[in-house]
């Protein structure tokens, strides 16, 4: 301390709060490159990849590690912490704690990871482990529930887990990704592939031609929300450029992995129509946002496009991959464009829509990864040939992810609008061993609960809205005389609690709130309901708004069975 001369008061020699390490800072810049010499290292828009690169070296970020991050981005070090501990995947070390251990171990308890014994796993895992040495932790869907139960190793992910294959792959320090066989390049051109993308680009195919075949192929936005794919494209060709083009590869939906299917054998393919998307609405750069649980993935995308730079079919730098950090709130398309600017990933207000305000405030087109995986696969074998592929009355070829008590879980490619009975007999061969349908859930965990006297339904957008439900991704996750609803509810309830990002009220509270009622002896149905008519009609995005519908669905199909077990009173 030193003294005003003036007043006599006391004057601080230094700033507040802990200082920067100047060691720290050199060891960062070794890691991530110097920002005195590449001054676009700097850029908040980098500062998500930044602490990817920390967290991957370091295996956790100490706030001397935060604070170096932020003097080196010149930004605040609320801004930087602020995002460090909004995602999951990042394990934020203040000064006083200690660091985790070599190895965290990630037990998916996902409602179709609970169907298979998750909890169970969890608390055997748990005992056996050396705390000092493994640390065991809960986690939301990995996207893998078809060899549910499922568990990471650090980046490893072992299927249909055991104490014993799991402590297996702990013991051998078994914690990368496995690898994974995917088609190259030189196979997919061979079979026509990059074509079309060739074609648009010399002007053989025009945009007003693709976007007739689209429109009579019917092809709507296979992420969830089903929006007609030409609208969408024609709403962002519509605004003043520049403009971007986004590919949302963060499915966290319980129940769904119908994109990791198509990435992890075809990225070719889905690489191809993305970039035919970007061509359409001339957009400046294709940014893929892929999601921190599919790490194998990461390298297989990273090796594609230096396939296509090396052969000079796409500008190197062209295409962004950028990973996600553990936010199921990312898959809504606004999120998802706060977190690729480095911030966390909480929903705009709309308007402005993507399509008018979007990445850096840009017209930006944000498409799903299946619904660009179709564009050349229509162009090649005509439109009529995917509308023809419908059901009942419906358009096109639908991927389901199927999970839960059937014998033959897996991504099923069906006609949209089969029901139920259809695709379990048919696709995924019948039910489990011992398993009565009982209910199903027809779009993950927010889409609602159906009973079994409810499986002829067809499946596909616009006809599940008059039974309170939704087909969104199309994950079907299939319950049993075996299970318990309420449970399962819980299970949901507990998910939306804990992905909620906390910026409006009606989710934030209300989410945990309805999980407390739902865990009382007796549920209060008035309450429930007039707390799930607030959460829709004031939440901001989709997770408070259909957070409460698998409760819905409970009180509206299922009052026999609640009441079976005393939690609303009969009749």
């Amino acid at each position: 301390m030193t003294t005003n001369a003036k007043t006599g008061n006391a004057r601080r020699g230094s700033p507040r709060g802990r200082q920067l390490e100047p060691a720290i800072l050199s060891e960062l810049r070794d890691l991530i490159g110097d920002e005195r010499l590449d001054a676009s290292l700097r850029r908040r828009d980098l500062l998500i990849e930044h602490l990817h690169q920390l967290q991957d070296a370091k295996g956790h970020l100490s706030m001397a590690w935060l604070r170096a991050l932020a003097a080196y981005m010149n930004l605040p070090m609320a801004a930087i912490y602020e995002t460090a501990t909004f995602y999951a995947h990042f394990d934020v070390v203040h000064d006083e704690q200690t660091p985790p251990p070599e190895i965290t171990v990630r037990v998916c308890d996902s409602l179709s990871c609970q169907l298979a014994g998750a909890e169970a796993l969890h608390q055997a895992l748990s005992q056996g482990a050396n705390p000092a040495q493994v640390r065991v932790v809960s986690a939301p869907c990995m996207g893998r529930c078809d060899t549910a139960p499922v568990v990471a190793v650090g980046h490893h992910h072992v299927g249909n887990a055991t104490p014993e294959n799991v402590n297996e792959a702990i013991h051998q320090g078994n914690t990368r990704p496995a690898p994974i066989q995917w088609q190259r390049l030189a196979d997919y051109q061979a079979c026509g592939g990059y074509q079309l993308l060739t074609d648009c680009r010399e002007g053989r195919v025009s945009v007003e031609q693709l976007l007739e075949e689209l429109e009579h192929s019917g092809l709507r936005g296979l992420g969830g929300a089903g929006f007609p794919t030409f609208r969408k494209w024609q709403a962002v060709r519509a605004e003043p450029g520049p403009r971007y083009a986004v590919i949302n590869a963060d499915e966290g939906e319980p129940g769904t992995f119908k994109d990791r299917y198509y990435l992890e054998r075809e990225p070719h393919g889905f690489l191809e129509g993305a970039l035919v998307s970007a061509w359409a609405v001339e957009a400046d750069a294709l940014y893929i946002y892929l999601r921190d649980e599919y790490p194998g993935l990461l390298t297989v995308l990273r090796e594609a496009i230096g396939e296509l730079e090396a052969v000079g079919l796409v500008a190197p730098g062209y295409v962004v991959l950028r990973r996600g950090a553990g936010a199921y709130i990312c898959g809504e398309e606004s999120a998802l464009i706060e977190s690729l600017e480095g911030k966390p990933g909480k929903p705009r207000h709309r308007p402005p829509f993507v399509a008018q305000k979007g990445l850096f405030d840009r017209p930006t087109l944000v498409n799903n990864v299946e619904t660009v995986y179709w564009i050349p696969r229509i162009h090649t074998e005509g439109a009529d040939w995917f509308a023809g592929q419908g059901r009942h009355g419906r358009k096109g070829l639908r991927s389901f992810s199927v999970s839960g008590r059937v014998a033959k879980p897996g991504v099923h490619v069906a006609p949209a609008g089969i029901t139920l009975s259809e695709l379990v007999e048919e696709y995924c061969g019948g039910m489990a061993q011992g398993h009565r349908l009982l209910a199903y859930l027809p779009g993950g965990a927010s889409g609602g609960i159906l009973p079994a006297s409810k499986a002829d339904i067809p499946l596909d957008f616009d006809t599940l809205q008059e039974h309170g439900c939704f087909i969104g991704s199309a994950a079907i996750i299939v319950l049993s005389d075996q299970d318990n609803l309420a449970a399962a509810a819980s299970n949901l309830l507990a998910f939306f609690a804990d992905e909620s990002c906390g910026q409006c009220t009606p989710c934030r509270v209300g989410t945990e709130k309805m999980l407390t009622l739902l865990e009382r002896d007796t549920w209060d149905e008035a309450t429930l309901r007039q707390l799930a008519g607030v959460m829709a009609d004031a939440s901001i995005c989709g997770l408070g708004q259909a957070a409460p519908n698998p409760v819905l669905s409970l009180l509206r199909d299922f009052r026999g069975e609640l009441a079976g077990h005393n939690l609303i009173a009969k009749g």
